[in-house]
């Protein structure tokens, strides 16, 4: 074994922006990092993407461009008291780069001890995090941050890193090492730079010799491990998520129950799954069954509190509900239209007769003049435009074919009469 200290990985952790591989489009030539950094600003952040595509080191290279003292923090091991003695340092020593990893470990209180120095500009935030902001990060704090996305990296991506390794490690270059085969590496990595070079030390290692050819065999017995047939950041984690989404699409309980397992046993986080359903019963089943966002969001609640493995439970209960129950993505179609409308159409001026009028200056202009108060007339409605008048008659939602929907489609005709045309 050889007598180095600092990992691999960490060796070859990149200085700079021109040094990292991947994420070409936040720090490409006039891209928005770079060019931020290039202009000496840069805004609180949160990076989302998988393990080991560099949000750590980005981090530190913002902190070294900016010339700012850099603060690691891990949110599993630390908590608000860790926070606020960077506070203070800022406070007293100036502007700083607080890097917190897994920031979605954070609760909203502790994630609001952090609003009022990133508000005052007297920390740089720089939260990671794998899972999907929206849901893990508050939106006080969400607000005063930018999100950048950051890719999974590419198989040419790892490959120019194992390359550039062999070459400019100086331990590694020591040897003659040549990879006639990189399918096994690559795959044992799942997209994530740190393991692969890890991985990659691991076999020049156990292969202590002055020349050597790396394959797939050779990788096998150095880590003496099988190859993973699922990893949560790797291909087979999309696919198998897609494939129980369309399984509940498609009304097949015994298949969506099957994918379910096999997430099961693989360790899946059960709030993913639990997630993924209660966008699943908005999106796919909507108003043709209004209980299954109910029930989908009593699962994921659950789920939260209990945990594996009595949670699997409540996963096969909702999961056979949805798959069982009628389908409809109108609610989904409907909003996918206005968007689409609003991105064509800017921001129309909202009609007047629609405005709240609070003070006489409102009223002197014609704020709420001529609004019918829908509760004074008979069966609580009334015919009156709500909608810009650009965009008069235009109908975003088209109730689906099922019994729940087909009531509101008559509902709906009874009021508005051939206006929207339902």
């Amino acid at each position: 074994m050889s007598d180095h200290l600092i990992p691999l990985a960490e060796r070859m952790r990149p200085k700079t922006l021109s040094d990292v591989v991947g994420q070409e489009h936040l720090i490409g030539k006039d891209k928005i990092l770079s060019s931020s950094l290039e202009k000496g600003f840069c805004p609180s952040l949160i990076f989302w993407g998988p393990p080991g595509v560099g949000k750590t080191t980005l981090a530190r290279i913002i902190a070294q461009t900016l010339k700012r003292p850099f603060y690691l923090l891990s949110a599993i091991q630390c908590g608000v008291k860790e926070v606020r003695e960077v506070i203070e340092k800022s406070e007293k020593n100036g502007k700083s780069v607080l890097f917190l990893d897994e920031i979605h470990r954070f609760n909203k209180s502790q994630q609001d001890a952090m609003l009022g120095a990133v508000e005052k500009g007297l920390i740089t935030l720089i939260g990671a995090t794998t899972e999907n902001p929206s849901f893990e990060v508050n939106t006080a704090l969400l607000s005063r941050c930018q999100v950048f996305v950051l890719m999974a990296l590419s198989p040419d991506h790892l490959r120019k890193i194992l390359n550039e390794a062999i070459i400019k490690d100086e331990w590694l270059g020591q040897r003659n090492i040549s990879i006639a085969e990189d399918d096994l590496l690559l795959l044992l990595s799942g997209g994530d730079a740190r393991i692969l070079l890890n991985t990659l030390e691991i076999v020049v290692e156990v292969n202590n010799q002055d020349s050597l050819i790396i394959t797939n065999e050779l990788v096998e017995k150095s880590v003496q491990k099988k190859m993973a047939r699922y990893d949560k950041t790797g291909e087979q984690h999309y696919d198998i998520i897609s494939a129980f989404i369309k399984a509940m699409r498609g009304s097949d309980p015994n298949a969506a129950v099957y994918w379910l397992a096999r997430m099961i046993e693989a360790g899946e986080d059960p709030e993913f799954i639990a997630r993924r359903m209660l966008i699943f019963a908005a999106e796919d089943i909507g108003n043709a069954n209004p209980n299954a966002v109910i029930l989908a969001n009593n699962c994921f609640d659950a789920v939260k509190k209990i945990g594996y493995p009595e949670s699997r439970i409540i996963l096969s209960q909702t999961v056979i509900y949805l798959a069982s129950s009628t389908k409809s993505n109108a609610a989904y179609m409907a909003i996918e239209a206005a968007l689409a409308t609003v991105q064509k159409t800017g921001d129309l001026e909202v009609p007047l007769h629609l405005r709240n009028a609070p003070t006489s200056l409102m009223k002197n202009m014609g704020y709420e003049l001529d609004y019918k108060y829908a509760h004074q007339y008979d069966q609580n409605f009334i015919m009156q435009e709500y909608l810009p008048k650009e965009l008069s008659n235009t109908k975003f939602f088209e109730p689906g074919n099922n019994a729940r929907e087909n009531e509101m489609r008559q509902f709906l005709k009874m009021r508005w009469k051939d206006k929207y045309g339902y």
